[in-house]
């Protein structure tokens, strides 16, 4: 995958450890998906999930402490608990919906129901993808590790610098062509 090579026995500089020491299993991932669907409470979530009281309250506490939920007392009634997204529960939805994808396209038989759509036209989703600074969908094959130093340096020497990031809204155009400019 390019010009280097990420050293796999060590768990420094890189992401994926430390996410999956977060959410490494499945009742971190059901948990964080019943949140998304508006679940804000330990008994919702116990009855939602039939998870066991002991690995809900295991699990919900190791959400809160590593910041992925916000644990607070109910405004209408103080002596209820509720567990919130917070803005880094939130951006696990690209990580989530690709899970989802992935399980609906390689598991047995499984049928989307509901199915995850677009609020504004309602219409399903495209496929999660990895996408360039501008907006290109990238492939296995277009990816590379560099150095950080070597970040912006194209093969020729000659150094490219990033664009405008894409924001909700953009367009990244699945399922058909658009001619690079």
């Amino acid at each position: 995958m390019g010009d280097v090579r990420e050293p796999l026995r060590e768990l420094t500089n890189c992401g994926l450890p430390e996410a999956l020491e977060v959410m490494g299993e499945r009742w971190s991932f059901m948990i964080l998906r019943a949140s998304f669907n508006g679940l804000h409470h330990f008994e919702e979530f116990l009855s939602e999930l039939g998870i066991a009281r002991n690995i809900l309250s295991n699990r919900l506490a190791k959400l809160v402490e590593h910041g992925i939920l916000d644990r607070q007392p109910c405004p209408d009634d103080r002596r209820r608990i509720e567990y919130r997204l917070t803005a880094k529960g939130s951006d696990l939805l690209p990580a989530m919906v690709a899970l989802r994808q992935w399980g609906q396209k390689y598991g047995t038989e499984v049928v989307e129901d509901p199915v995850l759509v677009d609020d504004r036209d309602r219409l399903p989703i495209g496929p999660t993808a990895i996408l360039a600074h501008d907006g290109r969908i990238l492939a296995h094959k277009d990816l590379r590790l560099v150095k950080p130093d070597r970040v912006g340096l194209r093969e020729d020497g000659s150094r490219a610098e990033p664009g405008e990031p894409l924001a909700s809204g953009d367009m990244a155009y699945y399922g058909r062509a658009q001619a690079a400019e």
